[in-house]
């Protein structure tokens, strides 16, 4: 299991990629629900920064704060992204599994999240993730497997 990240397949520049998710039309409807908006992309460091607007009246429990399950997506669009960043492009990853920690609520408003790529293999990738509020104040982390797939492999 050989770390094979996008060395192979690094084409698209930093830039370019982020370029390519701000112009997308076609973004997910749940990263649009998350109000998602990639922020920064590091291919060297195998890392994303997204920003997320947590809005009241789409994303919170009765008590106020965004709902766990809501936290648990914002980490996985993070590291997910980071994984497709990793392949240069060229792959997806779904979840296999997640494991979430939840360190303090997350309240409506803007959120900062990371994801990363701790290593990236040709049948599994190892992924964590950081969610962090306005003040910079962790809020939740993540440990995920995914598995590389590449886009073709999909059919609609």
């Amino acid at each position: 299991m050989g770390d094979i990240a996008s060395d192979e397949a690094k084409t698209l520049t930093d830039e370019a990629i982020l370029e390519r998710f701000t112009r997308t039309k076609n973004q997910p409807t749940g990263s649009q629900t998350l109000g998602f908006r990639l922020v920064a992309v590091s291919q060297a460091r195998k890392e994303v920064e997204v920003a997320f607007d947590a809005r009241a009246e789409l994303l919170c429990n009765p008590m106020g704060q965004v709902q766990g399950g809501y936290v648990c997506a914002m980490l996985d669009e993070c590291m997910s992204v980071a994984g497709m960043v990793a392949s240069g492009m060229t792959s997806v990853v779904p979840t296999l599994e997640m494991k979430t920690s939840f360190l303090r609520p997350a309240m409506p408003g803007p959120l900062r999240g990371v994801g990363r790529v701790i290593r990236y293999g040709r049948t599994i990738a190892f992924l964590e993730g950081e969610l962090y509020d306005g003040e910079d104040r962790l809020l939740a982390k993540a440990s995920a497997t995914a598995i590389p797939t590449p886009f073709k492999s999909f059919k609609k």
